[in-house]
């Protein structure tokens, strides 16, 4: 029976006030050990206090620019006053929501919204995650084509389920959890080896990133419409990962489109849907392969999600979707991204251990590479000797700790930093960026003081670990 007293209220203001200063331990103890101990090795031990837009800020007030974004699902930057306002009215709301037996009228809304950017694609699946996009992208293309294998490129990033991680190119996410799916990779880029497996004709699908979210490497120009020419001559299907690519990051709605001529017949999306509040994924399709799918009534529940197309999550959609309408939001990547990198671009000549920049849109790689100066080639040298990455992740640190500025490596064993920053920033963001980026690159090409002493820390840790 019900207690006599209704549930006292969760005060989490108070809770967070007693427990707070807790979190790292509470996650060595109870969660992934690891983490806290590679924050604190790399000097991100960090206590944010509250977060607005880019920005984050500790208990002092200190502004830090954040550049990750959640690594993308924070598109909108932090507590968008649209989206909250949306959840806090589907919660007011009392909605009959997840009856699993009838029609709710808010994922069609969010559906149509979502395909009447992608002419061509008929229908949509909302799930959780992006993962969980791409596991059914890769059920969806088996169904309909009769075929088992799928296609992956090299340094590919899907997910990490079983089987996204069956096309997740960097076997250290791989290690440990085989057997997965028959699937087989190919350099990115390889219309060769892309018709060498096809020939085989087993294979449903060919999934890629138009811009790899590992190293921040774009399909070259007319590969992916030759590509999907030559999937459709064999009765495969192109899926386009747009995880981190979509909703408007690289300045166009989706990636692919900044190609003419490319229309995918399936299409994973998930991160900036989301409003940076409810998990959504979602995966877009030819109407073709849904009625592949769901063939009669016997298997209308052939696949589904328990949480998939929940009012909190179509609502946080719905809202991202007006946000992006009405304050130009993808328009603005672009704009801004363009200035961005031109800014970047033109510290390459001045500096000889950046090596390139690149990318579209708010989505941009800044490698580093092999200098020519005795002087700094004996400390790179000693750097890669211990771990092929160790200078970028010593560009990452100064930009935290001196300037407030939250960047990340795009990958192991990888000497790029993936700039993924909030849609929303403007000059003022690039400006402080740049400014720190400078300052760090001077200290570097000076060869010595913290940050090369910082570096010497990480052989030694990169060492003692082997």
């Amino acid at each position: 029976m019900p207690a006599d007293r209704p549930a006292r209220p969760l005060d989490l203001s108070a809770l967070l006030a007693a427990r707070g200063a807790e979190r790292y331990e509470l996650q060595a103890k109870y969660l992934n050990p690891q983490l806290p101990r590679m924050l604190h090795t790399i000097g991100f031990d960090k206590y944010y206090e509250r977060a607005e837009g880019p920005y984050f800020y500790d208990a002092d007030g200190n502004s830090y620019l954040d550049m990750l974004a959640g690594f993308g699902i924070f598109a909108l930057g932090r507590h968008h006053p649209v989206v909250r306002d949306a959840l806090h009215q589907v919660i007011d709301l009392d909605l009959p929501d997840l009856t699993r037996f009838d029609c709710s009228p808010l994922p069609g809304l969010l559906a149509e919204q979502l395909l009447s950017h992608t002419p061509g694609l008929d229908r949509v699946f909302f799930g959780n995650s992006g993962t969980e996009a791409v596991e059914t992208a890769l059920k969806f293309a088996r169904c309909a084509t009769g075929k088992s294998r799928v296609l992956y490129c090299d340094h590919a990033f899907h997910g990490l389920t079983a089987g996204s991680l069956s096309v997740n190119g960097e076997a250290g996410f791989r290690k440990g959890f085989g057997p997965l799916l028959p699937d087989s990779s190919i350099p990115l880029g390889d219309l060769g080896a892309l018709a060498k497996e096809l020939r085989r004709g087993d294979v449903a699908a060919l999934i890629v990133e138009p811009i790899q979210g590992k190293g921040v490497n774009a399909v070259p120009t007319g590969w992916l419409r030759a590509a999907q020419e030559l999937l459709h001559e064999h009765k495969a299907l192109l899926i386009c990962d747009e995880v981190q690519t979509g909703i408007g990051r690289t300045g166009d709605f989706f990636a692919y489109q900044h190609e003419e001529g490319v229309l995918p017949d399936l299409v994973c999306a998930a991160k900036a849907l989301s409003g940076g509040y409810v998990p959504i994924g979602a995966t877009l399709g030819k109407g073709w392969i849904f009625d592949k799918v769901y063939s009669s009534m016997d298997r209308v529940l052939v696949h589904s999600a328990s949480f998939g197309s929940n009012a909190q999550a179509m609502a946080a959609g719905l809202a991202t979707l007006q946000v992006m309408r009405d304050e130009q939001v993808v328009e603005n990547a672009r704009r801004v991204g363009d200035l961005f990198r031109e800014r970047l671009a033109a510290l390459v000549e001045k500096y000889e251990l950046l090596a390139d920049v690149r990318g579209r849109g708010l989505m941009i790689g800044i490698e580093f590479g092999r200098p020519r100066s005795l002087k700094l080639r004996t400390g790179w040298t000693a750097l890669q000797a211990a771990r092929k990455g160790l200078f970028a992740q010593m560009v990452v640190v100064p930009l935290l700790q001196r300037h407030r500025i939250l960047t990340q490596v795009s990958g192991d064993h990888l000497e790029v930093i993936k700039l993924i920053p909030p849609l929303i920033i403007t000059e003022r963001e690039v400006d402080r960026f740049v400014g720190a980026f400078t300052e760090v690159m001077d200290d570097a090409h000076r060869g010595s003081g913290l940050m090369w002493d910082f570096g010497r820390t990480l052989v030694k840790q990169a060492v003692g670990s082997k």
